[in-house]
């Protein structure tokens, strides 16, 4: 990977990092490299709400229609509606400019192909060398200049997608809905109210500055309180743009990616739908996973962490279910990309067809303590090359006595190191957390 791309497309902060001049030239040569040999080829571009994406998405239309090519505005939309909505309106590709759970101050901008997967190593490399040398891009005049449509019916599309993955409807059940002031917004409450559940939405007054501010899939206590409140049956939270949910159960208890893998992973081998009888999942993952699927004979591929790699190993092993603990699902017999939306509503059609509470299904899993750490550092590649930080986790790994694991990894869209440690003795993780972290502070300071 170059210096633009990271592992979820392009991030940073905009109009600093993430700039219009940068969104321009990104739109400018994924247009050319996604419509080489298609003639009157268009884009799908969408974005969720925050109150950079208005600048970068008219950035992004120049570049992509100063190289030829239409675009189609959907406007505000899920991530994964992008990747569908590819697919159904015939395009070469797609774009959503999103930075999905981040803060507001961040956006980001990714690519899809024709197929609805996101990019290749070898394409997002192309696109980045192609910004560095614009004059390679053809530049058309006249009538072959691109121009910008909108897509007047892109939610009424995705909406009757979503409610096609379900076989049942959700009457009687009463959700809670947090849309992160978000992509969700106008989409999720809308979806489960036409399948027939009494639905309060939460948090789905964007106003381009509260996305994911103090809500959505990692902020929950509200929509504990909200579930609670209402005597809901469960509630569920998704991020910026969507493509994630946690659920929390009747009682307030929070589910997360893990625990939801689980349920639909034994929902769809009951059903025989389960292919490979495999679930790709990432090395963040609680080993509660690994127990529960392996109960019912299950097998459990692991990744890196990051739906890339989750996806890659789908589609190398031939299986189609995997997903990530913060909620983020990939189901390839639905879609091309994590929904959290769509994996929302299976997780509902379980909860429905059984007739089981969401806090029964979830004790499907017992999940051992967890502790995870996020530390801010100024050089991840810096730290996660020391010697120093590298002996620490070794000493902490004996700590643990084959009774755990540590796993330190820099994340792949913020500058932070991320310290996780699993066991059964909470006292015993604190500490260990607690001396990793201060190693890698000495080390990046």
């Amino acid at each position: 990977m170059g210096a633009i791309f990271g592992t979820d497309g392009v991030r940073g902060v905009a109009n600093r990092e993430l700039t219009p001049e940068l969104a321009l030239k990104l739109g400018r040569a994924g247009a050319y490299v996604l419509s080489r040999g298609l003639p009157g080829a268009s884009l799908v571009v969408g974005w969720d709400t925050r109150i950079s994406s208005d600048m970068l998405e008219a950035a992004l239309t120049a570049g992509i229609c100063s190289a030829g090519v239409n675009v189609l505005k959907v406007g505000v939309m899920p991530t994964a509606s992008i990747a569908y909505l590819t697919r159904a309106l015939g395009a070469a590709g797609g774009v959503v400019i999103s930075a999905s759970h981040n803060p507001m101050d961040d956006n980001g901008i990714k690519f899809f192909g024709a197929s609805g997967y996101k990019l290749s190593d070898g394409m997002e490399e192309e696109i980045e060398q192609l910004v560095s040398c614009p004059d390679r891009i053809p530049a058309p005049v006249g009538a072959g200049v691109g121009r910008a449509y909108p897509v007047v019916d892109a939610v009424d599309r995705y909406v009757a997608f979503l409610k096609d993955t379900v076989s049942c409807d959700f009457s009687g059940l009463k959700v809670v809905v947090d849309c992160a002031n978000g992509a969700a917004s106008r989409v999720a409450p809308r979806v489960l109210a036409e399948l027939g559940a009494e639905v309060i939405p939460i948090f789905n007054t964007p106003d381009g500055v509260n996305i994911n501010a103090g809500c959505g899939s990692t902020h929950l206590a509200a929509l504990r309180e909200a579930v609670l409140e209402h005597g809901a049956h469960l509630g569920l939270a998704h991020d910026g743009d969507a493509d994630r949910v946690i659920a929390v159960d009747g009682r307030g208890n929070p589910v997360d990616g893990d625990q939801i893998m689980v349920i639909l992973a034994r929902a769809l081998q009951k059903k025989g739908r389960l292919a490979k009888n495999t679930v790709v999942a990432t090395v963040m993952s609680n080993l509660g996973l690994d127990l529960a699927l392996g109960q019912s004979g299950i097998r459990v591929l692991k990744t890196r962490v990051g739906d890339r790699y989750v996806l890659e190993e789908l589609l190398r092993s031939g299986a189609t279910f995997g997903g990530e603990q913060s909620g983020h699902i990939i189901m390839l017999d639905y879609n091309t990309t994590g929904d959290g939306i769509l994996t929302a509503l299976q997780l509902l059609q379980v909860v429905r067809e059984t007739g089981v509470p969401l806090q029964e299904l979830a004790a499907q899993m017992e999940k051992l303590p967890q502790l995870l750490e996020n530390v801010r550092v100024t050089d991840k590649e810096k730290v996660m090359n020391s010697p120093v930080l590298a002996r620490a986790i070794r000493e902490q790994e004996e700590r643990l006595a084959g009774q755990g694991r540590v796993l330190v990894r820099p994340s792949g869209t913020e500058p932070l190191v991320r310290v996780m440690v699993e066991g059964r003795d909470m006292d015993l993780l604190r500490s260990i957390a607690g001396e990793l972290v201060d190693v890698i502070r000495k080390v990046s300071s």
